[in-house]
């Protein structure tokens, strides 16, 4: 009787484990595969990436595309929403390589100039080789030189000035122009929040730094805020001429919804945002989009690579395909932007719909400046 319960014991044992391997609802060669290079020869790298929806978006559609080109490399996407912790990764590769880790499951990470700088002081991001991402050749050199090879700019937008042609006729070309036309028409111009939405900060940054030296545009250096009187002068002067006397939307949104329903005629806007939502015909087809001398601000979505990743073969082939002609057509179609490579290699008919704000743009980077730019800006403008 006793050995008896024995061998009913064992095969219960036997049974339990089977059925927790089969609800475990992988094969071997799935876990594997899964995790890296398996049995299955497919490697899988991990793609970090944040922002707004359509950012989503358009990686799943990049990704399915690359993978059906491409049938040994699987990409997962880790998509963080904005506002939802995207710096975490950042912070994770930065602490990874202060602990002396040796990997990390980031193979690639889409971030901008700011977390480029941050990273390449601390190590963190890998060099691109020309040798190895051929397609490297398509992309504006200068644009590479700015980003020290150690980023793709796969992807960029600006802000523009948005305008309807059928209450303004002769739209400004200059910013003084832009400025005596606010003066001249008050009450139909607005821009929003400077702090809520990268239009309005563009429009701020523009009025202050236009008085100051180029390369002042990217420089941290707290000496530089001295420097801002006359931009916010120009700034408080313009305030009773805006919508409402001085009211500001909050978001990039907020300044098209008044375009849009003619409470404006005019506002600062991104050039992605604008094209998207006249196209969804969520705008006036009398909307039209043009840029000023000098530009307003914008800049590229970057690609980086991290030096501790273990899979930066698969990561390079799927930064080459991000660069050519087809999956920038993509990145367009999708988000309305400027192509990452030159744009006389794109189609013909996306040349001509981006002509009249594909001019160019400026950069402006001044790290924690920015946020007292802000500061002031709700002081002396906003509060006035």
């Amino acid at each position: 009787m006793l050995k008896k319960m024995k061998w009913n014991v064992l095969l219960l044992s036997v049974l339990c484990i089977a059925l927790l391997a089969g609800c475990s609802g992988k094969s071997g060669s799935e876990s594997a595969s899964a995790s890296g290079d398996g049995g299955s020869g497919t490697t899988e790298i991990s793609l970090y990436t944040s922002g707004s929806l359509n950012v989503k978006e358009l990686w799943e559609s990049l990704i399915d595309s690359f993978e059906q080109k491409n049938p040994d490399i699987k990409v997962k996407l880790v998509y963080l929403p904005s506002g939802t912790g995207g710096q975490s990764a950042l912070d994770r590769l930065l602490a990874a390589k202060k602990s002396g880790q040796t990997n990390v499951d980031v193979d690639l990470y889409e971030g901008s100039l700011d977390d480029i700088s941050k990273g390449s002081s601390e190590g963190i991001w890998a060099k691109l080789d020309s040798s190895q991402i051929t397609n490297l050749k398509n992309v504006d050199a200068k644009a590479l030189e700015q980003a020290k090879d150690l980023a793709v700019p796969y992807r960029a937008s600006s802000v523009v000035l948005a305008y309807n042609s059928a209450t303004v006729t002769n739209p400004p070309k200059t910013a003084d122009e832009l400025y005596d036309w606010i003066r001249q028409h008050p009450g139909r111009f607005a821009y929003n929040d400077p702090s809520t939405g990268g239009a309005g900060s563009s429009f701020v940054n523009t009025a202050i730094y236009n008085f100051l030296p180029p390369e002042d545009m990217n420089s941290s250096d707290p000496a530089i805020a001295q420097k801002w009187g006359q931009g916010f002068n120009l700034l408080k002067e313009l305030g009773p001429s805006m919508y409402q006397q001085g009211v500001y939307p909050k978001k990039n949104q907020g300044t098209l919804d008044l375009l849009a329903n003619g409470e404006v005629d005019m506002i600062p806007a991104w050039s992605d945002m604008a094209l998207e939502q006249i196209n969804k015909q969520l705008l006036p087809n009398t909307i039209k989009l043009t840029q000023i001398d000098p530009a307003f601000t914008g800049g590229p979505s970057y690609l980086m690579m991290p030096e501790l990743s273990s899979k930066k073969e698969a990561a390079q082939k799927l930064l080459d395909y991000v660069l050519t002609p087809e999956a920038q057509t993509i990145v367009v179609n999708k988000m309305y932007g400027y192509p990452g490579i030159k744009w006389d290699l794109m189609p013909k008919e996306l040349q001509d719909q981006f002509a009249s704000v594909s001019a160019g743009y400026r950069q402006f980077n001044s790290g924690d400046l920015q946020q007292e730019i802000y500061k002031r800006w709700q002081s002396e403008v906003a509060g006035q």
